[in-house]
């Protein structure tokens, strides 16, 4: 029997099984390597990935094709596409992630007790890592780099839609880390596309030591419904604007176009813009973005400014359009913003534009979204921007890690406590 027809063979919970047996032993090696092996294994993963560009590109238009076929929506597409200034940056990022410093080893705290003894806590890796992803096949470098550089072991299910985009990329991936000798099994593909796999990987207690789901609504819901394993994740990234009326108006409008428009399928793309009352251009403003081509589904008062507006609908403020379509409303005030926002934000990222300081600071310290921001598009909200490297996700939730998770969001810690004959009383 091939080893095709093998893997065909086996149950999605005895192929999760085993692949994540596998992964085990080759993370406990992985674990036990320098820091500096395991950021030389990533820079040759880097350069791999571009002495495999053809196919890497090859394989990626064969996923177009298929998408276009299915009709997948421009978002979607590119979400999937790849051409050689995304392979670069790809595996740019790659190579920023062997860069960064090591949380592995890192001591967090020390302390002397009356008794003696001498206690540190220090950063371990989680062990092996599940991560579930759908539409963007950098997902497959930068989840692997960045669990490689911290330790752990990757088990990655991406979705139908960039298949052969996802087994190139890790082949080529896997190349690299073998010649710097990571075990190969440390970073996986899950080799079916049957749904029953993400099942199986939900309930593989013991196995998989975290989930990390990475994409639409409907699948992040099932994994938090369905998983025996902890999730770090995040839901739909409902990102607000809001122009303070002491907000310069050509500010304000710069980086409303950019925080909506210069990639509208990203997580950090703005999704509701909300604008003062006593902001003297919203007209100015609303004209630009929809000269701009983007369809705006406003309020009231929005719609009066433009006859281009489209009625928003209530289910306009807690949509996610990852598309050149924006909602817009005016509010009365900083208050009534936060109340906005409060309401319909996902906890993801949430802006405000003013030279207020005062208003600033109070917008920062009470919106409580994993990122807040201040006088900048909601387009930094990435762990590349942030400084962190490639990131393996957004969290929005208040646990663990919060905000672009890099590699110390995928460290635990353990206690080591040194003695010297102590017997407690």
């Amino acid at each position: 029997m091939s080893a095709q027809s093998a893997t065909e063979a086996l149950t999605p919970e005895n192929l999760i099984a085993d692949m994540a047996v596998s992964a085990q032993a080759a993370q406990r090696d992985l674990a036990a390597m320098p820091s500096a092996a395991r950021a030389n294994a990533l820079r040759l993963a880097a350069r791999h990935l571009l002495d495999n560009r053809n196919a890497i590109l090859e394989a990626n238009s064969r996923d177009l094709a298929a998408g276009r076929e299915r009709g997948l929506s421009k978002a979607m597409l590119d979400r999937l596409m790849l051409d050689d200034a995304r392979l670069k940056a790809v595996s740019a990022g790659v190579a920023a992630v062997a860069d960064l410093p090591d949380p592995v080893g890192e001591i967090i705290d020390e302390s002397l007790r009356p008794n003696g003894l001498r206690l540190s806590r220090i950063r371990v890796p989680i062990g092996t890592i599940g991560i579930i992803y759908e539409s963007r096949p950098n997902v497959t470098a930068d989840a692997a780099a960045l669990c490689v550089r911290s330790g752990n072991a990757a088990l990655l299910r991406g979705g139908s839609e960039a298949v052969h985009s996802n087994r190139a990329i890790l082949s080529a991936f896997v190349s690299g880390l073998e010649e710097g000798g990571v075990p190969g099994t440390a970073v996986q593909l899950v080799p079916t596309q049957d749904r029953a796999a993400v099942g199986a990987m939900l309930t593989a207690s013991g196995l998989i030591d975290m989930i990390v789901p990475r994409g639409g609504k409907s699948l992040v819901q099932r994994v938090q419904a369905d998983a025996r394993v902890p999730v770090l994740a995040h839901l739909d990234g409902i990102c607000h604007t809001y122009i303070h009326s002491a907000a310069d108006p050509g500010m304000a409008k710069a980086l409303a176009l950019n925080a909506k428009l210069r990639r509208t399928g990203i997580c950090g793309a703005m999704e509701t813009l909300l604008i003062d009352a006593n902001f003297p251009d919203a007209q100015g403003l609303v004209g630009a973005l929809l000269d701009q081509g983007c369809e705006l589904r406003g309020d009231a008062s929005i719609q009066a400014l433009d006859d281009r507006v489209i009625p928003a609908s209530a289910n306009d403020w807690d949509t996610e359009y990852l598309d050149a379509v924006l909602s817009v409303a005016v509010v009365g005030g900083l208050d009534d913003a936060m109340a906005h926002i409060a309401r319909h934000s996902s906890a993801h990222t949430d802006a405000i534009v003013t030279s207020d300081d005062g208003a600033a600071e109070h917008f920062l310290s009470r919106v409580d979204s994993a990122i807040v921001m201040h006088n900048a598009s909601s387009q930094f909200a990435d762990g590349g921007e942030f400084g962190l490297g490639a990131e393996i996700g957004i969290a929005t939730g208040r646990l663990h890690a919060r905000g672009p998770v890099a590699l110390e969001g995928l460290t635990t810690y353990k206690w080591l406590v040194r003695g010297t004959g102590q017997a407690r009383p």
